[in-house]
């Protein structure tokens, strides 16, 4: 090969003289960057969504208005978060009372607020769940992501090598495309995994924030019902 003559490196000719191998390695990093955007901007939304309707929450919560009142407004709707987790403590109250009143009017209710404890522990962890979804694919990326890229790294490496043995030519020519592929992959794997670890860290935070709440609300609704155990015992 004349070292004379010009080497087009743009990423499409990069693409196309690669190796198969190394075609695959960026399809693959690629894919596995969009897909990780697509999760992330769909989490920003989704948190965001949540906190907005958290707060909304919390403040017809504490404005005073009847507990049942709230609960017949909300009970007919699909509820997340702590709306959801008030609705279901309540349709359990509801029904535990319910039931134990028309056993013995007068007697105490052993259990109730037991019960609903433990379906306020299974609200969060379903919550906990819903928000924690399709997460384990950014902490995926975010650390495999890199060793991918070497790996088309290390194969464009070995890429330039073979032409170098085979043309016994060490010019620029022979060597630069193997080169330049091989720094792309290596570009693609950090592409794809430090947004991915970046978000993956920070939606984490985000879940353990919002479980905080909904653990803090359920402590004090806990309360709540407690003392109107005690009323009426």
């Amino acid at each position: 090969m004349n070292p004379d003559v010009a080497v087009d490196l743009s990423i499409w000719e990069l693409f196309k003289n690669a190796h198969i191998v190394v075609q695959l390695v960026i399809v693959g990093l690629l894919a596995a960057s969009v897909w990780s955007w697509a999760i992330i901007i769909e989490k920003l939304f989704l948190f965001s969504k949540a906190r907005k309707e958290t707060d909304k929450f919390e403040q017809v919560f504490w404005s005073g208005q009847s507990l049942d009142e709230l609960y017949q407004a909300l009970a007919q709707r699909r509820n997340v978060g702590m709306a959801a987790l008030f609705v279901a403590a309540m349709r359990e109250w509801k029904r535990s009372t319910e039931r134990e009143s028309g056993e013995a009017a007068t007697r105490p209710m052993p259990g109730v607020q037991l019960r609903v404890e433990k379906v306020m522990d299974v609200t969060i962890s379903r919550e906990v769940e819903r928000l924690e979804r399709r997460l384990t694919f950014l902490a995926t990326v975010g650390s495999t992501a890199p060793f991918v890229g070497l790996f088309g790294t290390v194969w464009g490496i070995m890429t330039s090598f073979q032409a170098i043995a085979t043309t016994k030519n060490t010019s620029l020519a022979v060597v630069a495309p193997g080169i330049a592929e091989a720094l792309f992959a290596t570009a693609l794997g950090l592409l794809a995994a430090i947004p991915a670890v970046i978000f993956y860290n920070k939606f984490n935070a985000e879940v353990g924030r919002h479980a905080a709440r909904l653990e803090s609300f359920a402590d004090e609704f806990s309360a709540i019902l407690s003392r109107q155990i005690d009323k009426s015992m």
